[in-house]
């Protein structure tokens, strides 16, 4: 489905951002896996195939964003797909009382300014060379619905505008950008209790890969080329019903 595309994928080392870098090398794309863990991102970068590259940054520096997306372009081709995956470990203990500045600021300049300045500098790229691109922003289902951990809530609401904000800039350049948010997804940032699989509807925790067959539905021309500015999620149900309880205040 992408063959001849190369995707640009950050968080790509664990987690949701290391299956849709996958999933889009097994449909053909070159893949751009960035992250900040050298020795998860080869692994990923392997399981991925020869085609790909791993690109070590740490997105919590203001620069690397714009600093990754040029190593990438330089040695693999402009990339056509955006994919923002990339997200601190959340502790649960870093509630509203509790979070120090310092892990505050990290959450939202990886997943907030990160987010906005690889977005515009890819955005400035796709529409310089003329192409047709996506980009799509992996957020939470507490953009929404309050956490009681406010770095991280806060952080993916304001994804969520940026989403809405770069769609509606870039749709006149045929620039398609959106969002995915999942429920309980156990890896990467995220360690599920097995007994929270009775409060979702379907039944089960999600997966990686359930994520990563619905970024790559967003992101195709063949499935999604009349959608952009929104964000689909993929909870098993879950936002239906807000049964999981909110970590204990401080």
């Amino acid at each position: 489905m992408f063959a001849g595309e190369i995707a640009l994928v950050t968080g790509a080392a664990n987690g949701i951002g290391r299956a849709i870098a996958v999933a889009l090398a097994k449909e053909g794309a070159t893949v751009a896996m960035v992250d900040n863990d050298p020795v998860k991102g080869e692994a990923a970068r392997a399981a991925a195939g020869e085609r790909c590259a791993f690109f070590p940054a740490d997105l919590a520096d203001p620069a690397a964003a714009e600093a990754v997306l040029e190593r990438a372009t330089a040695r693999l081709g402009p990339p056509s797909m955006i994919v923002h995956s990339a997200s601190p470990r959340r502790r649960e203990g870093d509630t509203v009382l509790a979070v120090a500045d310092d892990i505050f600021e990290a959450m939202l300049s990886v997943n907030l300014r990160s987010g906005f300045r690889l977005a515009r500098a890819a955005g400035r790229q796709m529409t310089a060379r003329g192409i047709k691109g996506r980009m799509l922003f992996v957020t939470s289902l507490h953009a929404e619905t309050p956490r009681n951990l406010p770095h991280y809530s806060a952080s993916k609401a304001g994804m969520t505008m940026l989403v809405k904000e770069f769609a509606r800039a870039l749709a006149p350049a045929g620039i398609r950008v959106n969002a995915i948010a999942p429920g309980a997804i156990p890896g990467g940032g995220f360690a599920a209790d097995p007994k929270m699989a009775a409060m979702v509807p379907m039944g089960r925790l999600g997966t990686p890969e359930d994520v990563a067959d619905m970024a790559l539905a967003l992101l195709s021309e063949r499935f999604s080329r009349y959608v952009t500015g929104t964000t689909v999620v993929v909870d098993g149900g879950l936002s239906l019903f807000n049964w999981i309880p909110f970590p204990p205040s401080p």
